[in-house]
């Protein structure tokens, strides 16, 4: 019987220096999709691991704001490490979702070509996507196009139809993860921003507000601020430069003007917006690309939403009809090269896992596979594999049974009928069930990442105090709740 690991958010660190525990075999820095899943691979192994993240949430950064594809690879540059772990990671999450009730929805891909030029590319596309191990694409004309999806502007010349593309949800994706590497034995240490590496033999040590921890090995995993990591062990490889991307979300009634991942083909100054569904039921814009000076500057502006209105007009004018009910902003890693900056560094037992833009979703196991060689050459010996924890995550898919659906459930726990949040459909029992679940939300967002709750079209007007009332209770209940055993 395994002994799950310690999840903590305050006070000082049992595991650090002082604390009494043990020093750990291999702590993960950053608790995001690629640092979830390395934590869950190392948990396979007879391995003390720490997952350390400087916010109060897993998947708290760049993780939670993407575009929510899983995607095939199918345009990667050829023979790049990115190339090679997107197809990977595409096999091994798609099938890890059947596992563990991650919403996938395998709706396939269409480049859209709007004018001649872009039309003579489609051919280079497919051959790429072949290179890159993908051989069922093929191109389709206007008459086919236009069968396939109806409500496409004019002017649409032609696709490449790129099948296996699929839309999925990221929230739940990183939360997966993360909770069967607690439950596997991991311990996750939020509200834990390391402020400085002292390396040594046998022991790193790290220092942060809640004292300090002592590894054998240790893997940067912290996206945007990978390079600032990077230089507290003394390397300064590459540089990240935040790339801002705004999204827009339309309501559900946008979701019948749509059936593929809508994708423009790639010009001279990148891939361009696409226009796809999303697992919830909406339809999602975007993004922009903006390379900016500061790593906290996801807010969105005026310019770009109106850029991609424009381009959205262009590509689905029906779009334009409809009710936009959320705008956002993330930043993706970009540091000037077309591949990801994963490296180990023998000499530090250290892993750099660097410039993981917005595919490191789609590779984040197989990412975290690769890792797991790289430990082994900075001299980790991991020990005979073990089975992991099992795990089930909420489903927050629009086509696949919700809870509110589910009489069964219902009929042995009537909280799962009693809807909270009208917009999205989420019940009582859904946000208990978050509440006391092995990684509760650190606060509203993230319980509205578990749940969906607050996130439809009043945006928490008609349920943010009753959510707001349950998260308060959780936090000083009157008494034990069991939920769903989820």
């Amino acid at each position: 019987m395994r002994t799950p690991g310690e999840v903590t958010r305050a006070g000082p660190l049992s595991g650090g220096e002082g604390g009494g525990g043990a020093a750990y075999d291999v702590v993960v820095v950053g608790a995001g999709v690629v640092g979830a899943a390395i934590a869950r691979a190392l948990a396979r192994h007879p391995l003390r691991v720490a997952l350390v993240e400087a916010a109060n949430d897993v998947g708290d950064g760049t993780s939670k704001a993407n575009t929510a594809i899983l995607h095939t690879g199918f345009d990667a540059v050829p023979g790049t490490l990115e190339a090679r772990l997107v197809r990977e990671g595409h096999r091994l999450l798609t099938a890890y979702a059947r596992e563990t009730g991650i919403p996938v929805e395998p709706l396939g891909a269409l480049l859209v070509a709007r004018d001649e030029q872009q039309r003579a590319a489609l051919p280079r596309l497919a051959e790429k996507a072949g290179r890159n191990g993908h051989r069922t694409t093929r191109i389709i004309d206007a008459a086919e196009l236009s069968a396939r999806e109806p409500h496409l502007g004019p002017g649409a010349l032609g696709a490449l139809d790129v099948p296996g593309e699929s839309i999925v949800c990221p929230w739940t994706t990183v939360l997966a993860y993360a909770t069967q590497a607690v439950r596997s034995g991991v311990d996750l240490h939020l509200n834990c921003r390391v402020e400085e590496v002292r390396p040594g033999d046998p022991h790193h040590r790290l220092v942060t507000p809640r004292g300090t921890l002592r590894t054998r090995h240790l893997v940067n995993a912290c996206g945007l601020y990978a390079d600032a990591f990077d230089a507290l062990v003394g390397r300064e490889d590459f540089t990240v430069t935040p790339r801002r991307g705004q999204l827009l979300v339309f309501d559900k009634f946008a979701r019948d003007l749509v059936r593929h991942i809508l994708l423009p083909v790639p010009g001279p100054l990148g891939k361009g917006v696409l226009v796809s569904p999303t697992v919830y039921g909406n339809v999602m814009l975007g993004p922009t690309a903006e390379d900016l000076d500061d790593k906290t500057a996801t807010g969105t502006t005026a310019g770009g939403i109106a850029g991609l209105l424009e381009q959205g007009g262009r590509v689905l004018p029906a779009l334009l009809d409809e009710e936009v009910t959320a705008v956002y902003a993330g930043l993706r890693a970009a540091t000037g090269r077309e591949d990801y900056r994963i490296a180990a560094h023998p000499a530090l037992r250290y892993v750099t896992v660097g410039g993981i833009r917005s595919t490191g979703l789609s590779a984040s196991l197989a990412i975290a596979e690769h890792v797991l060689g790289l430990l082994a050459d900075c001299g980790l010996a991991p020990g005979p594999e073990r089975p992991l924890a099992p795990v089930l995550v909420p489903n927050l898919g629009e086509a696949f049974p919700r809870p509110y659906r589910d009489a069964g459930l219902i009929a042995r726990d009537p909280d799962f009928g009693a809807v909270v949040c009208h917009c999205e459909r989420v019940t009582r029992g859904e946000i208990r069930a978050a509440l006391v679940s092995t990684i509760p939300p650190g606060g509203l967002d993230g319980l509205r990442r578990r749940t969906r709750a607050r996130s439809g079209r009043c945006q928490g007007n008609f349920c943010g105090a009753e959510v707001r009332a349950l998260f308060e209770e959780a936090r000083n209940p009157p008494g034990a709740y069991e939920g769903d055993g989820r």
